[in-house]
């Protein structure tokens, strides 16, 4: 027998190999009926894997993230299938499942180009072969067999995906006549995938790099019902409505450049106009809350980001140095601002009655995309964050959360962000040993993020294993006027630079101590979060971020002296006011 585990605490004995279906099964039928996969301590599993152990377990629904991401993967399978008998001879990459549907990067046979005339054709097969319910049969493999299967069936791409895998831990899932390299999960069967839309087509490199062959990326996305699909859409068609890139050009907010440079925007009149009454609020706030403001330059030593760890993870993928006329001197265009903040608290000796000490800094940074992966604002080159970071003492840590999060929940209630949910990232419940700072620190900061949490009436979700190995954090997602999730604002410990950077304080008992560094951007960054703005508002914004607040509007040509007149005394009691003369030819 194994004992079963529930989210809600009880638990069940069931016999020794009982699957995930069993167990719904157990509970209801119409439960069995719905549920699409299962987590068993922690992992995402198909429902007829056995669980030979004492468990913890999860049944996922289509409501449920990992419900929607086994229903799409499986869904990226059903698709290559498709591709497969429509072009023999494809070669296939990688189809993960993403936020929203799936993808497949394939190799087309020569002189075959995949485009959106061949949509309905790919729909068409994968209606066809969903409608066969098909198993999906995991089984385990052994390194060389990978290879020679693959091999034989001239998938080069999928051979080299498995030269970097274990030997041991390598499995591929089948489905009719075609099978997959994969780790999972799936559905038991195609059977539930019901409505079916390939949605775009793009070329995108092999693993990402432009040295590598470029191949089709096909998108699509899938449904248990067809109302579903309708309403998703209606959706995409009111996002395209939304799109910051289209609005933000109507309304003259911001532009880009190639001859600047790509990714790297630029602000005009009215957009800049519109990003600092988003920071003078900002900076309103903190100052009510304790901030000091900073400015620290847009590049940094070498030595600075050797100190920091940064520089280790510089490759050939990212900005390069910036060598100077002096023999041996480098600079970095700063990633973050983080490096710097931790110099200014290092430049003079501290004591504990400085404590918390929080600085704040709209600070421009600078890091490498490729030219594929940009996308208007939330995705550029250069941005600016809303940084700021808090050095502390550990007993300090939730008090200054709680600050933290009353920042946030003003900012989202002045933006009408209403709805928004958040996610606790903590430490692996076994595997400890990647993780730096005190068993006790670590402790105490976990459960003062889970306590502010509590104290807020903050739903949040716990996810072990997700922190990062310096310290916990805490992520706020925020759902727009079309019901997409946004990561927006975060907050995180860090005692890892303070550790590198050898900060110090004196505290009451006369000793040295670390302090822990809390990383806080409520905005995230200005570029991604006004990209974000727009899209929920349809650039309706609030009256007091509106760039123009009032249109002055002559009569005839003979008022437009006096309307001017108007708006400059508007203008000067900080009413933004402009003069719409349609005699003016707008070039």
């Amino acid at each position: 027998m194994v004992k079963i585990t529930f989210p809600d605490g009880s638990v069940r004995e069931y016999e020794n190999g009982v699957t995930g279906l069993q167990i719904a099964e157990s509970i209801s039928q119409r439960l069995a009926q719905d549920v699409l996969a299962c987590g068993v301590n922690g992992k995402t599993v198909e429902l007829n894997r056995p669980i030979t152990e004492d468990a913890t377990i999860n049944l996922y629904k289509w409501d449920d993230e990992e419900g929607k991401h086994a229903f799409w993967h499986t869904s990226a399978h059903l698709m290559a299938e498709a591709m497969q008998e429509l072009w023999p001879g494809t070669q296939f990459g990688i189809g993960p499942a993403i936020e929203n549907g799936f993808y497949y990067d394939v190799m087309p046979p020569e002189g075959v180009v995949i485009g959106e005339a061949d949509f309905a054709k790919i729909e068409k097969k994968m209606q066809e072969l969903a409608q066969k319910k098909e198993a999906l049969v995991r089984k385990d493999i052994s390194k060389a067999d990978a290879l020679k299967f693959f091999a034989d069936r001239g998938q080069t791409y999928k051979n080299e995906l498995i030269e970097e895998l274990e030997d041991g831990h390598i499995t591929t899932y089948t489905q009719g006549n075609y099978t997959d390299l994969c780790r999972g999960p799936h559905l038991m069967s195609t059977a539930p995938i019901k409505a079916i839309k390939v949605t775009s087509v793009s070329s995108a490199y092999w693993r990402g790099d432009e040295k590598r062959p470029m191949m089709t990326r096909v998108y699509g996305i899938t449904f248990p019902k067809k109302k579903m699909l309708d309403e998703y859409l209606q959706m995409i068609e009111e996002a395209k409505r939304r799109d910051h890139r289209k609005i933000g050009k109507e309304m003259e907010l911001f532009m880009f450049s190639d001859l600047v440079g790509k990714g790297l925007p630029m602000w005009l009149p009215k957009g800049t106009q519109l990003r600092l009454r988003l920071e003078d609020f900002l900076k309103k706030i903190q100052k009510r809350y304790g901030y000091q403001q900073v400015m620290t330059p847009h590049i940094g030593s070498k030595n600075l980001y050797v100190t920091s760890g940064h520089y280790a993870k510089y490759g050939k993928d990212s900005f390069q140095p910036i060598h100077t006329p002096e023999e041996g001197e480098e600079y970095m265009l700063k990633p973050m601002n983080c490096p710097h903040h931790c110099a200014i608290f290092a430049w003079r000796p501290r004591s504990y009655k400085e404590l918390p000490f929080r600085c704040a800094e709209f600070g421009t940074v600078y890091r490498y995309e490729q030219s594929g992966e940009l996308h208007g604002l939330t995705r550029v080159r250069g941005f600016t964050q809303d940084d700021a970071h808090i050095f502390c003492a550990p007993e300090q840590v939730k008090d200054e959360f709680l600050r933290v999060m009353d920042i946030i929940m003003i900012i989202f209630k002045a933006l009408n962000f209403d709805k928004f949910e958040a996610q606790i990232s903590l430490r692996d419940k076994v595997h400890r040993e990647k993780y730096i700072g005190s068993e006790e620190n670590w402790e105490r900061a976990e459960q003062a993020i889970i306590e502010a949490c509590k104290e807020k009436g903050l739903p949040a979700h716990i996810e072990y294993g997700e922190a990062a190995f310096y310290g916990p954090k805490l992520d706020f997602m925020v759902k727009d006027a079309l019901g997409r999730r946004w990561q927006l604002g975060t907050i995180q410990v860090d005692y890892n630079l303070p550790e590198r950077f050898q900060l110090e304080y004196t505290g009451a008992d006369n000793q040295k101590h670390r302090p822990v560094m809390i990383h806080r951007a409520p905005f995230g960054s200005m570029e991604r979060f006004v990209a974000v703005l727009i899209e929920h508002t349809a650039g309706k914004f609030p009256l007091w971020l509106t760039p123009d607040q009032v249109a002055v509007l002559p009569i005839s040509d003979k008022f437009n002296d006096y309307a001017q007149k108007v708006s400059e005394e508007l203008n000067a009691q900080d009413v933004r006011a402009y003069v719409d003369d349609l005699s003016l030819i707008h070039i």
